[in-house]
C-alpha cells in the first residue's frame, strides 16, 4: 500500500517538476538564444549601414581638400607676445 502511494507521489512530483520547471526553462533559454542572435544580426547590419554612410563623406572631403591646397605664400607666421 505504501509503495503504491510512494510511487504515485513520486510520479506526481516528477510530472510537476518537469512541466512546471524544466520545460519552461528550456523554452525561455531557446527564446533568449534566438533573441540574442537577432540582436547580433541587427547590430552587424547597423554597423554595416553606418560604415557605408560614413565612407562617401570621407571621399568627398578628400576630393575637396585636394582642390583647395594652401599656398605657402598665403601663410603668415606670427610671434607670440608675452
Amino acid at each position: 500500500m505504501f509503495k503504491i502511494l510512494f510511487w504515485c507521489l513520486f510520479i506526481y512530483l516528477a510530472y510537476r517538476f518537469i512541466f512546471e520547471l524544466v520545460i519552461p526553462i528550456s523554452k525561455t533559454a531557446g527564446q533568449l538564444k534566438r533573441k540574442m542572435t537577432e540582436m547580433q544580426q541587427n547590430q552587424a547590419f547597423q554597423q554595416e549601414t553606418q560604415n557605408r554612410s560614413q565612407e562617401p563623406p570621407l571621399q568627398s572631403k578628400q576630393r575637396s581638400s585636394g582642390n583647395t591646397t594652401v599656398k605657402k605664400d598665403d601663410y603668415i607666421e606670427f610671434e607670440e607676445v608675452k
